[in-house]
């Protein structure tokens, strides 16, 4: 097994292991509504953000900690990719609402809080989300694309990315408190698809898979999918608004994964693509560092 190969293991088993740790203590002993049980639960969400930049100052120095750090800044996109992002889930859950009333003969419930206050949430989450992307996007997507191509990347990083959260549903007072993981982690797999596509078509950039987070986490409930009786961790009973949307959500990632590129071909042993070539479905000639060449960051041209 290659370095590489080790880093990535490392990374995983510890940003699991610092989350799980963390929220398993909250679950357990301490509520998570204290000012000590919110404190753990912030200080479990930033562990892959924590655990990457550990990694990369031990790997690359603090040029290798810069440059991860510096894709929170890459903002100069096209405006579409901004719409994308902040409409995903509203298009998907909006689209469940519609199936419900066609196949079910009734509108679902739909959430009570204020339209008008969701864009001041998202504006006030997004900063908060480079807990988990600066580690899932930033670190791990790369590394795995490396290996595997990105549309196989980004299936099995949403599939760690969703276990990662199974202590959450643990936690009295969240919204996943027992309900079903599997149906969500459906869900999640599926969005890691939306995240990976999204990341390779605005060249890297973690600003706006922050936003795109930070948006699913605070549009969502604009059509609530949680049963009122919890059905327990590891049930398969989940309200008709998660399977439609869970659906939904599957038939987005497969037209988005036939636009991902479908080998490794043109990336280098870091997975780098050059900017100059044919952008993020093309063919692109490798860029090579001969200092770094276990160098893992996407560089896709924009679009």
């Amino acid at each position: 097994m290659d370095e590489e190969a080790v880093t990535l293991i490392v990374f995983f088993a510890l940003a699991y292991a610092i989350t799980w740790t963390l929220f398993t203590v909250v679950a357990t002993t301490i509520q998570a509504r204290t000012p000590l049980g919110y404190s753990l639960v912030v200080a479990g969400a930033f562990a892959p953000a924590t655990v990457a930049l550990s990694l990369t100052a031990w790997q690359e120095g603090g040029r290798g900690v810069r440059r991860l750090l510096n894709r929170l800044l890459i903002a100069d996109v096209p405006a579409r990719y901004y719409a994308f992002a902040l409409s995903y889930i509203v298009a998907i859950k909006l689209a469940a609402a519609a199936l419900h009333r066609v196949l079910l003969g009734a509108w679902p419930r739909f959430g009570s809080e204020p339209w008008i206050l969701i864009p001041l949430a998202i504006a006030v989450s997004t900063p908060f989300q480079a807990g988990e992307e600066i580690g899932w996007r930033g670190y791990a997507l790369p590394r795995l694309a490396a290996r595997f191509g990105l549309a196989r990347a980004s299936l099995l990083l949403g599939v760690l990315w969703a276990g990662w959260h199974v202590p959450q549903f643990y936690i009295a007072g969240g919204d996943t408190y027992h309900q079903s993981f599997p149906v969500w982690g459906a869900e999640v797999v599926a969005m890691s698809v939306a995240f990976a596509w999204l990341y390779a078509r605005t060249g890297g950039s973690l600003l706006l898979v922050m936003l795109l987070h930070s948006a699913i986490n605070n549009s969502k409930d604009i059509v609530p999918a949680g049963l009122a009786s919890a059905p327990g961790v590891f049930s398969l009973h989940a309200s008709a608004v998660s399977s439609l949307s869970a659906a939904l959500l599957w038939l987005c990632a497969l037209g988005l994964l036939s636009r991902l590129p479908r080998s490794t071909a043109g990336w280098d042993d870091g997975g780098g693509l050059d900017h100059q070539d044919h952008g993020a479905l093309g063919r692109a000639r490798p860029v090579h560092d001969a200092s770094r060449h276990d160098e893992a960051l996407l560089r896709i041209e924009r679009h």
